[in-house]
């Protein structure tokens, strides 16, 4: 445990914790759009922004990366961090200005929003390409970035068919709904790729695709014919 300050109440941080991690413990309220608690730390969106006491001088930083640390004073709602918020909403806005979770963000921040029909744009915020990575450990998707070697003008999300399973995961957690997912007569689409859905052996259902449960088979050892039953009937 380490002994921090957050907006003057004198706290015991986590080992391991970050600043939004004990901010939002305090209930203090800090904008976000690629944090998710369950998933690392990205700081693609720098709408966490805080200010943090370093070496006596007070310096912002985006609180989902930086580590809780003894004798550490934080603060969360200053002119200077209300300013890079809005700065960041902005640069935001300025790039997805039809993307509602964008605009509603932007506005809550101060920024002036017109408005506009909503459209479903990636924002790069990363949580797909974390959650395939860390949670469902299938790397069907990754960024797509800027560089010399690369054929590409601008950064992307870059989807291997061949590696996904079709969880769903991905539309799950996207903010902005640019992920979609469809599904009807026994198949399910997401990213143009479909999938055949698994009937349960009980009731007939169709609740999973049959990539997912052959994935599942492969990494637990459990046979698929075991897997063909919902949940509602396990």
């Amino acid at each position: 445990m380490a002994k921090m300050i957050i907006n003057g109440h004198e706290i015991e941080a986590k080992a391991g914790a970050t600043v939004l991690e004990e901010a939002r413990k305090l209930n203090i309220d800090i904008p976000t759009l690629c944090y998710h608690k369950d998933l690392s730390s990205f700081g693609a969106c720098r709408l966490c922004t805080v200010e943090v006491k370093i070496k006596g001088k007070w310096q912002l930083a985006a609180s989902c990366q930086t580590e809780a640390a003894a004798g550490m004073e934080v603060r969360t709602d200053t002119d200077n961090v209300r300013e890079s918020r809005k700065l960041a909403a902005s640069l935001l806005y300025f790039r997805y200005p039809q993307t509602a979770v964008v605009r509603d963000m932007a506005a809550k921040l101060g920024v002036d929003v017109q408005a506009a029909a909503d459209s479903r744009d990636c924002i790069l915020c990363g949580l797909c390409t974390r959650t395939c990575h860390e949670i469902v450990g299938v790397d069907a998707l990754k960024f797509k970035d800027r560089g010399l070697a690369r054929d590409v003008e601008e950064p992307k999300i870059e989807f291997t068919p061949s590696t996904c399973i079709g969880c769903g995961s991905c539309a799950f957690v996207c903010p902005t709904g640019f992920v979609r997912m469809e599904a009807g007569d026994g198949k399910r689409i997401i990213w143009d790729k479909v999938f055949k859905m698994a009937s349960c052996s009980a009731c007939g259902r169709y609740f999973a695709p049959v990539e997912q449960l052959e994935f599942i088979s492969r990494t637990t050892g459990v046979p698929v014919s075991q897997l063909m039953t919902c949940v509602s009937c396990r």
